[in-house]
């Protein structure tokens, strides 16, 4: 389940295109990921999982400028949708997926099997131990490509800039979702590689929400990214077993499983 290299960028560069706002804003939701009250505003709802991920927001010390950018960038889609549409997830977690595992409902019914946690992160460790090989020590240069609105989410779109880096992305991968000791206690692969840093997600939605403008919002705070960031590299130079309680915080103890790219 992946795509060659060609296949792959012309995919995600189109994700940034005017006509595909216009498409995916007809289909976008409020996302269940965070609940509103009068008391405390957006607050995350329990969403829990196991994840790869580059290391969270201000932990990665390689990309503190891009995350600072699009901290200022978030706060301004922020003021143009609104604090009701859209809900900013803290900068903190900012982050890279390099592989979705288990999450949600999955996860809630995996862990009805004693020791589950133990033998997914002993397995997940096996497998970034059968890519040795592919670590060179030298970390992954993508880029920000733009704006992307999924169906309950806002993200900065990145794209690997050679097709060799992003077969290194792969190698993890599939050693991960290849693995049939990690298979056996249900991790399976079930999206393309989309390389993004999710921004914040869609709150209360109009039910007379106007969306051809909304489209050309998007593609307005598009464009505004492009002109003002020439500097937006993002580099993946490590990978790390991540476990989330929510879609706020990402964590892990200092024996769990990494990666060095």
């Amino acid at each position: 389940m992946d795509e060659n290299y060609q296949t792959f960028l012309n995919r995600v560069m189109r994700l940034t295109l005017p006509d595909t706002y216009k498409s995916q804003v007809q289909h976008i939701q409020e996302s269940p990921k965070f609940r509103f009250s009068a008391e405390q505003g957006w607050k995350p709802s329990e969403f829990p999982g196991y994840t790869v991920v580059t290391p969270p927001g201000w932990e990665d010390s390689k990309n503190l400028t891009i995350y600072q950018n699009l901290k200022s960038y978030q706060a301004q889609i922020a003021k143009r949708l609104g604090s009701e549409m859209f809900v900013p997830i803290p900068p903190e977690s900012f982050h890279v997926t390099i592989a979705d595992l288990i999450w949600d409902s999955a996860f809630r019914h995996a862990m009805e099997s004693p020791g589950f946690e133990e033998r997914l992160r002993d397995r997940a460790a096996s497998s970034f131990r059968q890519c040795q090989s592919f670590s060179l020590n030298q970390p992954i240069r993508f880029q920000v490509v733009g704006l992307m609105v999924m169906t309950r989410a806002i993200a900065a779109c990145l794209a690997t800039t050679d097709e060799a880096a992003y077969n290194r992305i792969l190698a993890l991968r599939r050693s991960l979702y290849q693995n049939p000791d990690l298979i056996e206690i249900g991790i399976e692969q079930q999206y393309y590689f989309t390389p993004h840093i999710t921004l914040g997600y869609f709150g209360k939605l109009d039910s007379e929400l106007d969306r051809d403008s909304l489209s050309q919002t998007f593609d307005e705070l598009n464009s505004d990214w492009l002109e003002n960031n020439q500097g937006n590299e993002f580099w993946v130079h490590r990978a790390e077993l991540r476990k989330f309680d929510n879609m706020a915080v990402y964590y892990r103890e200092p024996n769990w499983a990494t990666f060095q790219f």
